[in-house]
């Protein structure tokens, strides 16, 4: 364990004009409240808030937030209390402790607590002062260093919250180190086979081809030295869990993943940065679509620096970062950086974002937010995305998250433009509006006077703003439609368990839920915010426990008229679970699609043809036919295995064809009778971990007619 003097030492290497009698004084209480405790391994316990206060001096943090971290579990695990620290310490660090104490009792990933209403306070703690957070990530950064203590299921619990939460968290804060630390930890835990493959993968490459990054550095060294720029270039291989997620995402083999290595070319000034990426496409071939300037467009948490990627030493391709010695410092330690002290002094970054603008920024969006499920999706996309840069007919940037569509551009401009899109132009072609946009592209936004959201927008946008003024366009405009669609849908659930839904039942269920009266409870199971079966368990607890018989398979679908019938659309085959959609054929009824299909494109203009559906809830019967991709190795009584395991899934086999013959392998269409999108994914698991099934997709089929 670090000694008291040693932890000063470190503060004073960044700041001599540091407390130190402070930080003593901090180290001895906090040492004194938790004499006596152990850790899960064994040590002491105390060991842990000097380990997080250590973390932090690495970051340059300020003597209140080093403090913090000596303190940062007096309140909650000793006999110390506020008003103790307080009257120790002073206010400031009594409310930081205070504020971490309340984190650490946010369980952000239990099903037992609203994940929504915690992640508002998460975001509430944040507002008030940043450093509460940063003191939060470096314990949890500690606990997955030491993680190995744990009992195997606590590991998996708190590298599951890590991976999802923190570390998404950390990045959108501009801490890249950290998330790609705490991610890598966590994977360690979730996955740890694969991670070990793609260490051993990563030896056996050195061994083939040398210290391949010594090469490219002294490559890079020798192109700037010619060009007279003065410059630092770091070199590093990518974390297991970086490159685990590349493989995913382009679902290539790592033999096949070039851009494994990157690295940081640190110049003096910003204009030495573009003449070192002029430097580096001179000598090397630039990789099309892989160049990002963020020093002109940084990115909201305060990252700047140029990205490209190059066709290296044997056409390895390499990612390369340019910065200035000011933007590295930012990059690293993100919105951190503003508190960062050297030589005794704040230090002055042009760079580091004031920590209340930041929040401003990332919160605006959520305050509108009536409802906590609203809340955390916004806050969700808010954590994981990251930007691309359009631009408006005039020229104005517009920044969006990556999967962006054309309606997100229209509401980032205003909520009346969104409202009112009719169709977009990208780079003066007539694009769908789920199209996704890309860096540079230029947007226009086509409406229409009277035009209104529809309900399936809210599956094209990406932003929590969009989705927002979504839902609440379609609350306002749309609520006696979506009033009448849910007085529907709460009359099946009813009949199900002999009840009616009168209104004194719909009342108490409203003021049960939280909302205002009958009719906003109706209005949002119509709209799909709330299920009639969570009305039900909410009145009748008991009853909801018990499944009631079957649905009748041609009344599955809710939200037709009397005299129409439905089909599912052979190219998707929508299965109930799943959103769809329906589009009306005169005298034929209507096709029902799920709402990511592709053939809908071409029904984009035909509004008037759409019609809003809903499977019922219940238990539905298996008799909707999923075509499967599988591929299975060629050897005596696997397809037979196979077979056996979908019929122990209770599901019928109803076609099999086979496409492809190999040596080797089988690949073959199998369709399967299942009853809903729970169904499909449990047979789905099941064949993913037969060890003779090499690869598993669900079919599907534009050419297939309805």
């Amino acid at each position: 364990m670090i000694v008291s003097d040693d932890l000063i030492a470190l503060v004073e290497n960044y700041n001599p004009k540091a407390n130190a009698d402070l930080i003593s004084r901090a180290y001895d209480y906090g040492h004194e409240m938790h004499d006596g405790q152990l850790r899960h391994s064994g040590e002491p316990y105390f060991t842990h808030p000097v380990a997080v206060a250590a973390i932090l001096t690495e970051q340059h943090l300020d003597d209140a937030t080093i403090v913090t971290a000596l303190l940062h579990d007096t309140i909650e695990d000793t006999r110390s209390t506020y008003s103790e620290v307080e009257k120790r310490f002073g206010k400031e660090i009594a409310e930081l402790v205070d504020g971490v104490t309340k984190l650490t009792n946010l369980q952000l990933s239990s099903s037992e607590t609203k994940q929504a209403e915690n992640f508002r306070k998460l975001f509430m703690a944040m507002s008030k002062d940043l450093r509460v957070i940063l003191v939060k990530l470096a314990d949890r950064l500690h606990n997955m260093r030491t993680i190995r203590s744990m009992k195997p299921e606590k590991q998996h619990q708190k590298a599951r919250e890590t991976m999802d939460i923190y570390a998404p968290l950390a990045g959108r804060m501009g801490m890249h180190w950290m998330r790609e630390e705490l991610e890598d930890l966590a994977f360690r835990v979730l996955n740890p086979e694969a991670r070990n493959s793609i260490i051993r993968r990563f030896i056996t490459l050195q061994r083939e081809t040398g210290d391949v990054i010594q090469k490219i550095t002294s490559d890079m060294e020798l192109e700037l030295d010619k060009a007279g720029i003065q410059a630092e270039v770091l070199g590093r291989a990518k974390k297991p869990y970086s490159i685990w997620r590349k493989m995913q995402e382009k679902e290539i083999g790592f033999s096949r993943l070039s851009d494994i290595y990157g690295f940081r070319i640190i110049v003096r000034s910003e204009q030495d940065c573009y003449g070192a990426l002029g430097a580096v496409h001179q000598r090397w071939r630039a990789v099309p679509g892989r160049f990002k300037d963020y020093i002109s467009q940084p990115k909201s948490n305060g990252y700047r620096s140029i990205h490209t990627t190059v066709s290296g030493r044997d056409g390895r391709r390499v990612e390369t970062q340019i910065r200035t010695r000011e933007m590295h410092e930012v990059a690293e330690a993100g919105v951190a950086a503003h508190w960062a002290y050297r030589d005794g002094v704040r230090a002055e970054n042009p760079f580091a974002v004031d920590p209340a603008q930041w929040i401003a920024s990332l919160t605006e969006r959520f305050d509108s937010e009536d409802d906590h499920d609203e809340f955390l999706e916004a806050v969700k996309l808010e954590m994981y995305a990251d930007q691309v840069f359009c631009f408006t007919p005039k020229g104005d940037v517009v920044k969006l998250p990556r999967g962006a569509t054309p309606l997100d551009f229209a509401y980032a401009i205003h909520t009346r433009i969104g409202d009112s899109c009719v169709g977009a132009k990208v780079d003066a072609v007539r694009v769908p509006l789920w199209t996704r946009l890309k860096n540079g592209q230029s947007v226009e936004i086509m409406t229409a006077e009277g035009q209104r959201p529809q309900a399936t927008w809210i599956d094209i946008v990406a932003t929590g703003r969009a989705k927002a003024a979504i839902r609440r366009s379609l609350r306002e405009e749309d609520r006696e439609r979506f009033i009448k669609l849910g007085r529907e849908l709460a009359r099946v659930a009813f009949d199900q368990i002999g009840k009616r839904p009168t209104e004194k039942a719909l009342s108490t269920a409203a003021r049960q839920l939280g909302l205002d009266d009958s009719q906003t409870l109706l209005a949002r199971i119509g709209s799909a915010e709330l299920t009639a079966r969570e009305v039900i368990q909410t009145l009748y607890p008991e009853l909801a426990k018990t499944p009631g018989d079957e649905i009748d398979a041609a009344r599955a679908v809710v939200g037709l008229k009397p005299s129409q019938t439905f089909r599912r659309a052979a190219c998707c085959q929508p299965v109930p679970g799943e959103r769809i959609v329906g589009i009306s054929y005169r005298g034929k009824g209507v096709m029902i699609h799920a709402i990511d299909c592709e053939a809908l494109a071409e029904f984009e203009d035909q509004s008037g043809r759409w019609v809003d559906l809903h499977w019922q809830e219940g238990r539905h019967p298996a008799v909707h036919t999923v075509s499967l991709d599988l591929t299975i190795a060629n050897d005596s009584g696997v397809l037979g295995r196979i077979c056996t395991l979908i019929g122990e899934q209770q599901a019928n086999i109803s076609d099999l064809v086979f496409i492809e013959r190999k040596p080797d392998f089988y690949r073959l269409i199998v369709d399967v009778d299942l009853r809903d999108v729970e169904h499909l994914h449990a047979l789905m698991l099941a064949l993913e971990a037969e060890g003779d099934v090499a690869a598993i997709d669900r079919h599907r089929d534009l050419e297939r007619k309805p």
